[in-house]
């Protein structure tokens, strides 16, 4: 890793259904995220966190669409930060938060390499699709929609914020670790063509046969690959400490494999991690177990 990376922070739980995951970035601190990044020789430029009002000072709005103006508002400030860290070469390292803060991660970079005239690639590392609408989610809550909008799938304020249209087109975007897939989410996906790769396919091919498929792919159409790590892709045994945990994840060794390829690839520009819940943790062991991931994308080796 030769860039500097910057940590921007963005405690979000609005677009959760459950408390507790705005406190993922302090834990992630707490557990030495800039001092192990710079044990690697990585100069670290951590920004802070971009404030966000908490729930109980704000009407939660259309019931669809759970405090959007509030994510909104935030996100913009985070698209804001991830595109200004781009344009000054810096590596994005955006902390969460629940997932819907991926509406503001993906649109600063889509601001980013349209600029620039490249092409945008998703690695999307979560236990659930995020390929919910306004007119299909179960729950209302944003956090279940940020892929769909990406994509171009959704409510016109979450598709076309920050820049117009979707920010990527669907054939560059791999789900990996899928387990908890709601009805709605599978038409979608379908409709739009996005390739996942189901535990069920982690089982059966080996999560290096399929992080080096998947780096295959993107190698020669895609310029910028943007890692979304959901930390509930991991099994619960490992990292109970998430928002919403669902059993049967990918394993210790599976994670650090995944992330240890894409450090080989040195092909990854950008990179998030959300869900981290300190309040279901055991004395902060998913930050850590985090942390550790994280310095496995950006280098760290056994030996």
């Amino acid at each position: 890793m030769k860039k500097t990376v910057s940590i921007i922070g963005f405690p979000m739980d609005l677009g959760a259904g459950r408390r507790g995951v705005d406190m993922g970035p302090s834990a992630l601190r707490i557990a030495n995220l800039s001092e192990k990044l710079t044990e690697l020789g990585i100069d670290v430029l951590d920004l802070g966190d971009i404030t966000v009002k908490i729930m109980e000072t704000q009407n939660q709005g259309d019931p669809n669409l759970k405090y959007l103006d509030e994510i909104v508002r935030t996100s913009l400030k985070l698209a804001h930060r991830v595109e200004e860290a781009l344009d000054k070469n810096y590596f994005p390292l955006c902390i969460g938060g629940d997932h819907s803060m991926a509406i503001g991660t993906l649109s600063g970079i889509a601001a980013y390499c349209r600029k620039k005239e490249q092409r945008l690639g998703i690695i999307w590392v979560d236990a659930h699709a995020d390929m919910n609408t306004h007119e299909t989610t179960p729950s209302g809550n944003i956090h279940g929609m940020s892929l769909a909008a990406a994509i171009g799938m959704g409510h016109p304020d979450l598709v076309n914020f920050y820049v117009p249209g979707r920010k990527v087109d669907p054939v560059d975007v791999v789900i990996i670790g899928a387990r908890s897939i709601d009805a709605g989410e599978r038409e979608n996906i379908k409709k739009a063509g996005v390739t996942v790769y189901t535990m069920q396919d982690v089982d059966k091919l080996g999560i290096h046969r399929i992080t080096s498929r998947v780096l295959k792919q993107f190698k020669d159409k895609v310029d910028h690959i943007h890692v979304s790590f959901d930390v509930d892709s991991v099994d619960p045994s490992i990292a109970p400490g998430v928002g919403t945990p669902v059993p049967g994840g990918l394993s210790y060794r599976e994670t650090h494999l995944f992330m240890e390829t894409i450090a080989e690839c040195g092909c990854m520009s950008s990179l998030e991690i959300t869900e981290v819940n300190p309040i279901l943790d055991n004395k902060n062991e998913s930050a850590a177990f985090t942390v550790g991931v994280v310095a496995s994308s950006l280098g760290m080796k056994i030996l």
